[in-house]
């Protein structure tokens, strides 16, 4: 995760929608109709189309309006009647203008093509209103694993603390939305959850292992933070215990489509899925401006489809990104569109980022092994929640931290560089740095959370910021200054007190005392 964890991007197809081709009939579904596909329907094949987001004013998508659609000359690929959204795919210029003229029940229409960003990770050199549930005997997964002498990151967080008190729980599953995972990882293969994972890459939810398997390498290393196995081979995750579903939302080269995006969380929030970590920023433009009706129609159905999620139990952890931004006070955007050329543009708050800023979310800083917040992290006030370790190359490299970054599963065809690569047996590991490396500690420890019996989004969020160890503003700045921030160059500023501050939220997250111990 260089600038961001990059993988940031907009977004592939969802998992779990009723799937509608131009030749189903379109008859009317409720908001109350399960996400589901019962029929075994293929959405339809358009060459050459493009894929839009129709987001309708109320939840719910009518017959009347499934039938505008394909007036307007497009095919229904999924629908998420809960939040009144459909995903749509059209060859016609100026589809969304049509299709806007021609259902007076649609909010807003916006072609996803060439909203996407990609990965650049250092690499180079339960109920929602529910407050628990019942809590089952907790089973420690005390002791190291071979390569635990490595993981600088877990001793600062006292994970192998919190381990000995309980490894979390195999009924609690955490879905990674990422690339996807290597399944076949020997430190990940015995945890994964193969009936929740699933493909939502282009727009349409797989769940053939192939489709979600990990190309890239992002989602595996994410994954094996949060649930590595405490098995005697290689590394020990936060919560090694409990499952890990491998959501793939970003393609291959790392990049996600606001599709994938919207169906990642519908599935989570339909699945049963108790926390995501969601180490990207998934939106057509790294800043997604409400201003804009584009923009604003897909921040709307993202935000939406996170709500569902949340109102359906799902804790939702999310990095905070890699370009040295104050979220809280953005000036510029230089990095969107990042697949093809940017576009430099002022903004304001009125602009955001997702999903770190929807609200509810808990915002991942990043901090190294001297505990102060890393060059790269984006921070502000109201957006982070709490720090953890992602590393820090430049500033930070001690003892223990050697090359300051943070070592996790890899997959074995994936390229890492033979410097930052590790290996115990036929397992691979590799050392990154970045905000994404940083949010999976934090879904780690609200996967233990969840296995004490909170299972409430808001209590967990609570119950990770006032177990945190506080941490002030950096009382030198100086390491800072050579690193302003990437869209917009201005200075970073820390604010606020020890309690809580724009660089490190309540402070860095204690996966010990966030389990009682």
């Amino acid at each position: 995760m260089q600038r961001f964890s990059r993988i940031v991007a907009p977004i592939g197809a969802m998992a779990l929608a009723i799937g509608l081709s131009a030749a189903s009939a379109p008859a009317a579904v409720s908001a109350s109709a399960q996400v589901s596909n019962p029929a075994g329907l293929q959405a339809a094949s358009v060459t050459g189309s493009q894929t839009y987001i129709v987001l309708y004013k109320a939840n719910g998508v009518s017959g009347a309006s499934l039938s505008a659609v394909q007036a307007a000359g497009g095919t229904v690929v999924q629908t998420y009647p809960q939040i009144g959204v459909a995903i749509v795919r059209s060859d016609r210029a100026g589809f969304d203008a049509a299709l806007r003229s021609a259902d007076s029940a649609v909010q807003g229409a916006a072609s996803t093509a060439g909203f996407a960003v990609a990965v650049e990770d250092d690499n180079s050199g339960a109920a929602a209103d529910a407050a628990s549930a019942p809590v089952e005997p907790l089973v420690p997964a005390p002791g190291n694993d071979p390569l635990s002498g490595l993981q600088w990151d877990m001793d600062q967080i006292q994970s192998p603390a919190a381990r000995a008190i309980t490894g979390g729980s195999p009924s609690v599953v955490v879905g990674d939305i990422d690339t996807g995972l290597d399944y076949t990882h020997p430190d990940l293969a015995a945890n994964v959850d193969f009936a929740k994972s699933v493909s939502c890459v282009g727009g349409v939810p797989d769940q053939n292992p192939a489709a979600w398997m990990d190309k890239n390498g992002h989602g595996t290393h994410t994954a094996g933070t949060i649930a590595a196995a405490k098995n005697d081979i290689g590394m020990v995750g936060v919560a090694p215990n409990v499952k890990i579903a491998g959501i793939k939302a970003g393609n291959d080269d790392g990049f996600f489509f606001p599709e994938a995006v919207v169906c990642a969380f519908m599935w989570a929030g339909s699945n049963g899925i108790q926390v995501t970590n969601n180490s990207y920023f998934a939106d057509p433009w790294l800043f997604n401006c409400k201003n804009d009706p584009g923009q604003r129609a897909i921040w709307e159905a993202e935000r939406r489809a996170i709500k569902f999620a949340q109102n359906n139990g799902t804790t939702i952890v999310a990095a905070e990104g890699n370009q040295s931004d104050d979220l809280a006070h953005p000036t510029q955007d230089w990095t969107s569109p990042d697949d093809t050329t940017a576009v430099i543009r002022d903004i304001t708050n009125a602009c955001a980022v997702v999903p770190v800023e929807v609200p509810g979310v808990i915002g991942v800083t990043a901090n190294g092994n001297k505990l102060f917040k890393s060059y790269y992290s984006s921070y502000g006030l109201g957006t982070a929640d709490v720090v953890a370790p992602g590393g820090d190359r430049r500033f930070q490299l001690t003892p223990a931290a050697t090359n300051g970054r943070v070592l996790s599963t890899w997959p074995s065809a994936a390229p890492c560089a033979p410097a930052l690569t590790v290996t115990d047996g036929a397992a691979r590991y590799c050392y990154l740095q970045g905000t994404s490396m940083a949010s999976p500690h934090v879904a780690g420890v609200a996967a233990l959370i969840v296995s004490t019996g909170i299972t409430n989004p808001g209590t967990v969020a609570s119950r990770i910021n006032n177990t945190a160890d506080p941490i002030a503003c950096p009382a030198d700045m100086s390491v800072y200054a050579n690193f302003p921030a990437l869209d917009g160059g201005a200075p970073q500023v820390c604010q606020g007190g020890a309690g809580y501050n724009s660089f490190n939220g309540h402070g860095q997250v204690n996966a010990l005392r966030a389990v009682g111990g």
